[in-house]
């Protein structure tokens, strides 16, 4: 009886392989990113703090508003403040998305380990979106796209309507869209994964979520609605305009008495 009760306790003891794997804990996540386990290769963290980039990044936009400022009051001093502040708003938008955003799609495979100040910037961002960090195809695509057409239509904006270039209306029109289409998909494909693919990109203390990913973003959303809805406004006040002339002239023209002839003799 002896016997069976040792075989008995020796058959329920784990085996030397189980052992080990139950005495090994679980390894802690290699980067701060969610999901936690997303696939971000060659991952370095920041050597600057949250405060020196945010200050950084805060004092770039400050330079480079103050500088078209300047320079827009010289080449149009008396230029309408709504004008102004659009000009701003465009150069602004021309710069990140050619230079801040180009930077991303140029090293779109190695940014998770690079630490320039643009590389740590957006480590910093991906806080709200690990999408830019573990080659999401389409943030790749809507970023190029930004970067290859809206960053030079941003800056030929900008100089239309510093000038009051009459083709600004439809030129700002057109970035605009852009804006708003681009920034709704980033909103929704990041909602998408959310909440029907159980996966969230955003760390969850409200800072990265809140203040970056919709705070940030909600500025392509705001102000290119407003341009666009002035743009579309503008247009059809002037095609009004045009159309009432054209009636007028056709209506003057309806009226005018014919021509006489030649007076016999």
């Amino acid at each position: 009886m002896d016997f069976f009760k040792r075989i008995l306790a020796s058959s329920a003891l784990p085996s030397p392989l189980e052992a080990t794997i139950q005495s090994v804990e679980p390894l802690p996540p290699s980067h701060p990113y969610y999901p936690l386990d997303a696939n971000i290769f060659g991952y370095e963290p920041n050597e600057r703090s949250t405060l020196e980039l945010v200050s950084q990044f805060g004092s770039g936009c400050v330079l480079i508003l103050s500088i078209t400022y300047f320079v827009t009051k010289r080449v149009r001093p008396h230029i309408p403040v709504s004008d102004l502040l659009t000009t701003m708003w465009f150069v602004l938008c021309g710069c990140m998305h050619l230079f801040f955003e180009g930077y991303v799609v140029y090293n779109f495979q190695r940014v998770a380990g690079m630490q320039g100040l643009f590389g740590e910037m957006w480590k910093e961002y991906a806080l709200s979106d690990s999408r830019y960090l573990s080659r999401d195809p389409f943030v790749l695509c809507v970023e190029t796209v930004t970067v290859v057409f809206f960053g030079p239509l941003s800056f030929i904006t900008a100089g239309m309507v510093a000038t009051g270039h009459p083709l600004r209306y439809p030129f700002q029109a057109i970035v605009s869209l852009g804006h708003l289409y681009s920034d709704t998909l980033y909103y929704l494909t990041s909602a998408y994964g959310h909440y029907y693919l159980n996966e969230s990109y955003s760390r969850p203390e409200p800072r990265y979520f809140w203040g970056y990913f919709v705070g940030l973003n909600a500025f392509w959303i705001i102000v290119p609605a407003v341009l666009l809805y002035k743009s579309v406004f503008t247009c059809g006040r002037v095609f009004t305009a045009m159309a009432k002339i054209e009636r007028t002239l056709n209506a003057s023209r309806a009226v005018e008495p014919a021509p006489r002839g030649p007076k016999s003799r």
